[in-house]
């Protein structure tokens, strides 16, 4: 008799379907949190697979700050155009010019923090319930702390000591009237992980993950690309350099790595052998120990 084995992307892949089918049975209007990036590309792909061979049942949702990468939005209307679901877009520009929120001044001014009013009134004015996320535990220290069902109270934020026990898979969505809960079906994914699965699935990705070439500025140990909304110093210089992204955000926050990865064979290879956390060239998660931790308190991804 030959023995049947599981292979590991299949068990990961097991967990986040069942986590997206619990989002679906226990809530009434949940939403995939879509950003263009690898992670919330691969929570959609699993969300295709959970629920075909109907369509995903719940929209995707882009919190836009308006310094994205062009080639981020560019693929985001790709990917909802061949999915044929909705897509609920929320401006953090609209925030500003509300007067809901205020624009940072300054060198290393950026409308990251500012997201997470944008994101908390599109939750409230359009009563959703559970925001799907592409959080990964291996990402941040902050984010290991989270649950597959992370709780958020009537004002949108997170109490890391008071969430709710999972036991055996099972997951508790109840909530009062105003609160909400953020779902992370990807917790257990390692960086490693998310590209092994990439590379088996042929998923398409923004070509910002491979390696090209790009003008970008030496800041804060790491090169930022050069863009129209990128203030530049007296002592600073745009050069050109092969460059390619491990995590996308906002283009005057995310740094890249000089690399020669240009295939989905060389991303792994290089990311087999990376000693520093995915996140380490984002300059918001630079500004203090617990800056992650302390947006995700106020309700930030």
């Amino acid at each position: 008799m030959n023995k049947y084995y599981l292979n590991y992307l299949d068990e990961l892949e097991s967990e986040a379907i069942f986590v997206l089918r619990e989002v679906w049975a226990q809530f009434e209007n949940p939403v995939i949190l879509f950003s263009g990036g690898k992670d919330s590309i691969l929570v959609t792909h699993l969300a295709k697979k959970a629920f075909y061979p109907s369509k995903i049942p719940f929209p995707l949702m882009h919190v836009d700050t308006g310094h994205n990468f062009p080639e981020t939005i560019k693929f985001r209307d790709q990917i909802i155009k061949e999915l044929d679901v909705k897509l609920l877009v929320v401006s953090v520009q609209e925030s500003i010019d509300t007067g809901r929120v205020a624009e940072e001044k300054g060198k290393s001014a950026t409308r990251n923090a500012l997201q997470i009013t944008t994101l908390l009134d599109a939750i409230e004015s359009n009563k959703i319930d559970c925001a799907i996320g592409g959080g990964r535990r291996d990402e941040e220290k902050a984010r290991a702390k989270e649950r597959f069902f992370s709780h958020r109270d009537e004002f949108g934020q997170w109490d890391p000591k008071n969430q709710r026990p999972e036991l055996w898979n099972i997951f508790n969505g109840k909530h009062f009237e105003g609160e909400h809960l953020r779902a992370f079906p990807i917790s257990n994914w390692t960086e490693m992980d998310v590209w092994n699965y990439i590379k088996r699935e042929n998923i398409d990705i923004p070509s910002l993950y491979f390696a090209h070439e790009r003008e970008v500025v030496w800041r804060q140990n790491t090169w930022i690309p050069n863009s129209a909304f990128l203030v530049l110093e007296n002592h600073e210089e745009v050069v050109i350099k092969k460059i390619r992204f491990r995590t996308l955000g906002d283009i005057t926050i995310t740094g890249g790595d000089e690399s020669e990865a240009d295939t989905l064979e060389k991303i792994t290879t290089e990311v087999a052998g990376m000693r520093s956390t995915e996140r380490g060239n984002r300059s918001d998660d630079k500004r203090s120990e617990s800056a992650m931790e302390d947006r995700k308190r106020q309700g930030y991804f």
